[in-house]
């Protein structure tokens, strides 16, 4: 097997959690196991490719910051991981994605059955190892956060080929499919530790808003990004009619024939006019506006943990808050 990759985009931020990460490598891959060869082969496949792995990792910095003492962390951070990685592989089903993390997608290479099915696997093996945890408010959270990170799928479904998606409502698919989960994790690291209640509802904060940071210049990497640097296809949202936050901005602000321009490719999911919009975010100052909306998040993440106890672990989580928006993948 090859060898799993860090679960945070720095050695300075992953420094303090490397033993813990290194003890949810080994986790990961015992409970991938499986008696059928083809779901060892494509989940194999999708956990070697790594990524950022920042979900687990703020289960891990959040525990640590409340001086948890016990191994029930390197469980709920795997569970996690296995949530997330269960949500790319139906995501990249749904979007006909064929590129993630500079490599094919699993449905790319084994089909969209196979990875349909597989991650179903990772999901039943997540509540399987929830269940060894034996905490009900564990499960109550993850349960909740599965349940709105699948209606958040589906409200994107929704918005699809939409070109008049308000920022609200797109807002509401970022809290719930992409957030969601990183309040998950880190309200479950502060929980297991038993901080404080008003301090897990900070981590939770926490975890809403760089989630919604990091989403938002995802959306700004689409169009400005580089391939190579963010692992997918430039201009993917735009291909599958996805009203991002740069185009709805766009849509309120622009010109006119900026306006029909963005209608007709949200509506048809024409990516071949990806140069021409590509000029209309940047010239209207949707690119900016929507970086702007990054960094007041990143910002309320940041005061949400002012009152954690100052550590290498709380330095880590203030590190993020500053790697969500300054990140170029």
């Amino acid at each position: 097997m090859s060898a799993t990759p860090s679960i945070a985009p720095s050695s300075a931020l992953n420094a303090p959690i490397a033993a813990d990460t290194a003890a949810v490598d080994v986790l990961i891959r015992r409970e991938l196991h499986s008696d059928v060869a083809l779901v060892n082969q494509i989940a194999e496949y999708i956990i070697s490719a790594g990524g950022k792995r920042i979900r687990p990792a703020l289960v891990l910095l959040f525990a640590n910051a409340w001086s948890y003492r016990g191994s029930a962390h390197h469980a709920l951070a795997a569970i996690v991981e296995f949530i997330h990685t269960a949500t790319l592989l139906h995501d990249d089903v749904v979007d006909e994605s064929s590129l993630r993390r500079g490599r094919e997608t699993a449905n790319a290479l084994f089909g969209n059955a196979a990875s349909v099915l597989v991650g179903d696997f990772l999901y039943s093996r997540s509540f399987q190892m929830m269940v060894d945890i034996d905490n009900m408010r564990v499960m109550r959270i993850l349960a909740d956060a599965t349940n709105v990170i699948a209606e958040g799928e589906v409200l994107q479904l929704l918005n699809m080929h939409d070109p008049d998606v308000s920022e609200a409502r797109y807002l509401q698919v970022i809290r719930s499919k992409t957030a969601k989960l990183f309040e998950a994790a880190s309200q479950l690291g502060a929980l297991i530790a038993g901080a404080p209640e008003e301090q897990i509802d900070a981590a939770a904060e926490y975890g809403r808003s760089l989630g919604t940071a990091f989403q938002l210049i995802d959306d700004v990497l689409d169009y400005s990004g580089n391939a190579a640097d963010i692992g997918k296809n430039v201009g993917d949202d735009l291909r599958e009619g996805k009203p991002t936050l740069p185009l709805i901005y766009l849509m309120q602000h622009g010109t006119q024939q900026q306006r029909e321009l963005v209608r007709s490719c949200i509506e048809n999911g024409d990516e071949a006019n990806f140069g021409a919009v590509l000029a209309a975010v940047t010239d209207s100052g949707a690119l900016a506006y929507t970086r702007q909306q990054a960094e007041t998040a990143s910002r309320n993440a940041r005061d949400a943990i002012v009152r954690i106890p100052p550590s290498d672990f709380k330095n880590s989580l203030l590190q993020l808050c500053a790697f969500a928006v300054d990140r170029n993948h």
